[in-house]
This record gives C-alpha cells, structure tokens and sequence, in this order.
C-alpha cells in the first residue's frame, strides 16, 4: 500500500483524488451491501414485499444509530487534523484518547436505549401490522452489534486524516465483503430470512471495527489510541465540530421516517406498503449517488482542515475547487444514468411490473436536483472543515426542514406520490442558499485564520 500522504506538501489535485477515491470507493461498497441486504431479502420466497417494506423502515433508525459514530469521528478528526497542522502532536493524541471514549459511552448508551425504545419508533415510523414482524426481528438483532456499528465508522475517519486513505478504505472493505459473502449464507442456507440479513451485517461490523482497532493501536499512525489526558471541554468541542454532519445524516433518517410515515398514511391500506416498498428502492439507489459524494466531501477534509491549521489558505481555496470540480464531474454521470437506466437497478429488488414502473418513475423524480446538490455537499463540509460550524449547521438544516416540510405537505395538497418531488425541490433552494453564503463568508473566515494565534494548551 502506498505511504503516508503529506497533507500539506503534496500537490492539492494528486491529494483530492487520493482521499477522495478511497473514500468514495468505501462508501460506495458501504452502501452496496445494505443494498445487496434489501436484494436478498426482496427475493425472499412469499414475503419478500413485505420484508422489503420493514428493512426500509429500519434503513433511518440504522443510520441514526451509525451517526453517532459520525458525531464524534468526524468531529474528532477535523480537530485532529488542525492540530497536525500546527504540529502540536501532543494535543492530537489527546483528541484521540477523548473520541475513543466518547465512542465508548454512546455505544453503551445507544445498545441499552434502543431495544427499549424500538417497537415505539417502529410502529411510529410507518410500520404496518403486515411489515412490523420483519422490522423488529432485523432492528432486535442489528442494535445488538451497536458497539462495532459505531467504533468501526468512527474511528475510521482517524485513520484516514492522517493521511492513510487506503487503510481507511479497507476499513470498509473487508466488512462489506463480509456481509456480501454472509447474506445468502444467514437468509437462505440458514432459512433466518431478514433475521440472517441482520446477523450477517453484525458480524461484518464486528470484522471493520478490529480492523480499524487494530490499526489506530498499531506502529503505522503517528497518533495512536492512548488513555488518560480526559477533559470535558475538548469532548464538548469534538462534538460541537461533529455536530453538523452528525444532523445531517440524523436529520436524513428523520426525513427518510417522515416520508415512510406520510406515504403510509396517505397510500392508506390499498397503496401504503407498496409505495414505502417502492421509496425503498428509490432511497438505495439515490444513496449510490448520495454516499459517494459525501465520500467526495467528507473524505477530503483533511486536506482543507490541515491547510487552515497550518494557514495555507490558498492551498484552502485551491482544494475547495478541485473538490467542487470532482463532485460535479460525478453527479453530472449519476444524473444521465438515473435519467437513462434506471431500470436495470430496480429489477435486482422485484419482479413485480407495478413496483418496477412507480420505483423508476421515483428514481427519476429524487434525481433531477443531483447535479447542483454537489454545490451543497461540498461548500457545507468545505466550512465544517474549516471550523465554521454554526454556519454549516444553519444551511444543512434549512434543506432537511425544506425536505421534511414539503415530504409532508406536497402529498396533503397533492396526492401521497407527491412526496417524491420534495427531493429535488429541497436540493435545488439549499444548494443556491449555501453556494451564496459561502462566497459571502470564506475570503473573511481565512483571512481571520492568517491572523490568527496558535490554539491555547488545554488545561487538564
């Protein structure tokens, strides 16, 4: 594998493609197994609609389980990755020991409060008395791998900012082949059928994090997992710098829970369990596209957080263009794809011409914003890298509340398949609303940053 990238030295093209394939790559073979998850069970003789219908219902409550392992890695490696830039080697260590901890206590938490918690948020979340026997045998046994869920994303996102991308993407790799060579084994030769899905996807998790375990305590990094040094206020602002990305895929479960919800009241018996079955097709073929651009985004932070650490502003700016280009060049592939063959992605989840005509018409309606989204998943990570998190904060939350206001209200005007126009509606106003205010705010925000003094040694 290829050495230790210098975030501040190498060229910011050859630094753009080399974090942002790998981890566009591990995001994409993320998702592919969660989809291959929905494939296998979608052919699952007799029940596979149905048992389609409760995963999808488990899709957000799996995400929101997993953000929190966003909160903290992304969080914690976004200051990890400033501190490197300033060379204060000893802060980043202690940043570390203090996200290995607070993934610790959410994983505890997390693992105790949802099996409490999880017939209520599924019956609230748009399960029927048809498809809530196979939501709550995958949720009953999915949030018993929390643990691994959690410190496998997280912790991941510490190996990759300092400037190991590769090992980051294997990371992934090996527990998305995993649950690939698992599925079949657990649904159909063990007859489990949803149950096996969620055993295998468990056991893979269980595979990722002592990888990642196994790296960040290994000779390779230049900041290893260490214990001790604990202090509340660098928790807190880990979590404040991870809070943004955190509510974005938080607030993306929510508006998925919405929709599952509204389409069910408004399909009403005769429509609701198809039209969720059909959104689920819809929202894991949009994730093939959604996912790799956050690897785009999110994978290449390092490099904008390193530079504004170490005040190469234009090196700053440079990236944020190169990153924007990348994306865009992306999307506008994705966008003829969605347009032009939809059709070959629905069939791997159902024979039924009434399902495959409503999901290719749905893939087609959540795509048509694709390309400008780019603008709002670049120039939003672009400022949380870059510590202007409140600023990110406020323009995610204008498109979920745009998303999750019109996801509602379209089918009340409408008709219940109207909530499907709320995606492309939300991306194209959050998109032209962020591209505004980022060109309003970041040549003041790295000029602040030129002149700024070093961070102040935490107190312990």
């Amino acid at each position: 594998m290829k050495h230790q990238t210098d975030l501040g030295k190498d060229s910011i093209p050859s630094l753009v493609l080399k974090l942002a394939g790998p981890a566009m790559l591990a995001q994409f073979v993320n998702v592919l197994y969660s989809i291959i998850d929905r494939m296998y069970i979608g052919h699952i003789p007799k029940t596979g609609a149905l048992a389609l219908a409760g995963a999808g219902i488990c899709g957000p409550i799996v995400t929101l389980l997993s953000s929190f392992g966003t909160l903290v890695g992304l969080g914690g490696s976004i200051l990890l990755s400033i501190r490197l830039g300033e060379q204060n080697i000893k802060k980043a260590r202690q940043i570390l020991a203090n996200s290995f901890l607070l993934l610790g206590i959410f994983s505890a938490v997390l693992t105790v409060a949802f099996p409490l918690l999880k017939n209520h948020l599924l019956l609230w979340f748009g399960a029927s008395e048809a498809t809530f026997p196979y939501a709550n045998s995958y949720l009953t046994i999915y949030t018993l791998g929390t643990f691994f869920a959690l410190m496998a994303s997280g912790l991941n996102y510490f190996i990759t900012c300092q400037g190991f991308p590769l090992f980051g993407m294997v990371t992934v790799l090996i527990g998305a082949f995993s649950n690939i060579v698992l599925d079949p084994v657990f649904i159909f030769l063990f007859d489990m059928g949803v149950a096996g899905a969620a055993v295998a996807t468990v056991i893979s998790q269980f595979i990722s994090c002592s990888f990642a375990l196994y790296f960040l305590f290994g000779k390779r990094p230049q900041v290893k997992i260490t214990f001790g040094n604990y202090d509340l206020r660098l928790m807190g602002r880990i979590i404040y710098l991870g809070i943004s990305p955190f509510l974005i895929l938080t607030t993306d479960s929510l508006i998925l829970i919405v929709m599952n919800a509204s389409l069910q009241h408004f399909g009403g018996k005769t429509q609701g369990d198809m039209l969720i079955t059909c959104a689920t097709i819809v929202q894991s073929y949009v994730t093939l596209i959604t996912s790799p651009m956050l690897g785009i985004s999110g994978g290449t932070q390092p490099i904008i957080s390193y530079n504004y650490g170490a005040k190469l502003t234009k090196r700053v700016k440079t990236a944020e263009k190169y990153i924007l280009g990348l994306c865009l060049v992306f999307t506008t592939i994705m966008f003829l794809v969605s347009q032009l063959l939809p059709q070959f992605f629905v069939q791997f989840f159902t024979s039924d011409a009434e399902y495959i005509d409503f999901s290719i018409w749905g893939i087609k309606v959540f795509t048509m914003m694709i390309i400008p989204l780019s603008f709002q998943y670049v120039l939003v990570d672009g400022l949380t890298a870059m510590e202007r998190t409140k600023t990110a904060l406020a323009l995610s939350l204008f498109r979920k509340c745009s998303f999750m206001l019109l996801t509602v209200l379209l089918p009340f005007l409408i008709e219940a398949k109207a909530a499907f126009y709320a995606e492309p509606v939300a991306d194209l106003m959050s998109s032209v609303l962020s591209t505004v205010v980022f060109l309003l705010v970041v040549d003041k925000h790295l000029k602040k940053r030129e002149m700024a003094k070093p961070a102040p040694e935490i107190h312990l």
